[in-house]
């Protein structure tokens, strides 16, 4: 069961977090990964690859900045891969993140495009040069994008990022139907709160984290490790029927109307890092 062998995967913003640990899930199932980051190798991505190496599969580095100009970065991200593993039939749409915004009000015009850039624009693209070629090689293709809860719940000071990852959402649903038909399989993640070195604040600041748990219904906070069961299942031939489905991996977090308050009374958000 979920056994990729055979397969090949471009992971984009792999170097850590969530997309480093789904490049070595991929890699324990038998694909071959194209790990990508956008600066030169490091100690830390060398040790990557030789742990994907190590459960015998093909593993290799694409290093692009995807800050530049959309088509620029599509190009370079495609050929780049593709010269290393000619025969990816899965791509992974990690790279992005929180751009730092603050309050509505004094969110700009640049920060609000480049958040919009790095999670719909980019993979839209990426996925549609991709996508065009595995429909002309008859390659039965399967996407996967890293969302979040944000696509669901929105967040104070976050106006930006989660109006990008809603329209992350509705990109799944709209190229699943484009794609079904042509064997393109479209699915993505919404992780809720996961620990990883962008989020160490909720270890520095444990009120602040243990309030995070408070709010998560089954009260953890997990690492990168909690995305990779459903990233795998997601590529996987047992999923063939899964289309246009954003999987929320989120420990309950958007099932719960209205999270209780802590038994001290003190209701709304933790204090301010």
């Amino acid at each position: 069961m979920f056994d990729l062998s055979g397969h090949a995967a471009l992971i984009t913003g792999s170097t850590r977090g969530i997309g480093a640990a789904i490049a070595e899930a991929y890699a324990e199932h038998g694909a071959d990964v194209v790990i990508h980051g956008r600066s030169d190798l490091n100690d830390r991505t060398r040790d990557l690859l030789q742990r994907c190496r190590s459960k015998g599969v093909k593993a290799d580095y694409v290093q692009c900045d995807i800050g530049g100009p959309v088509e620029q970065v599509v190009e370079e991200l495609y050929t780049g891969s593709t010269a290393i593993c000619p025969n990816i039939d899965i791509l992974v749409h990690t790279a992005g993140g929180h751009q730092g915004e603050g309050y509505f009000f004094d969110v700009e015009l640049e920060l609000f495009e480049r958040t919009m850039r790095l999670h719909v624009t980019l993979p839209f693209f990426l996925t549609q040069r991709f996508a065009r070629q595995w429909h002309a090689d008859g390659v039965a293709g399967r996407m996967v994008v890293i969302g979040s809860v944000n696509g669901t719940l929105a967040e104070p000071g976050s106006s930006a990022y989660d109006t990008s990852k809603g329209g992350q959402s509705m990109l799944v649903r709209t190229l699943a139907v484009d794609l079904a038909r042509k064997n393109i399989r479209v699915n993505g993640l919404a992780p809720g709160m996961v620990l990883t070195d962008r989020t160490q604040w909720a270890v520095e600041y444990p009120v602040r984290g243990e309030w995070v748990k408070y709010n998560t219904p089954n009260g953890l906070l997990p690492g990168p490790d909690s995305c990779t069961g459903a990233a795998v299942f997601l590529v996987s031939d047992e999923a063939y029927h899964v289309h246009g489905h954003m999987l929320m991996v989120d420990g309950g977090i958007a099932a719960w109307q209205y999270p209780e308050a802590p038994e001290t009374g003190e209701v709304g958000f933790p204090p301010p890092m």
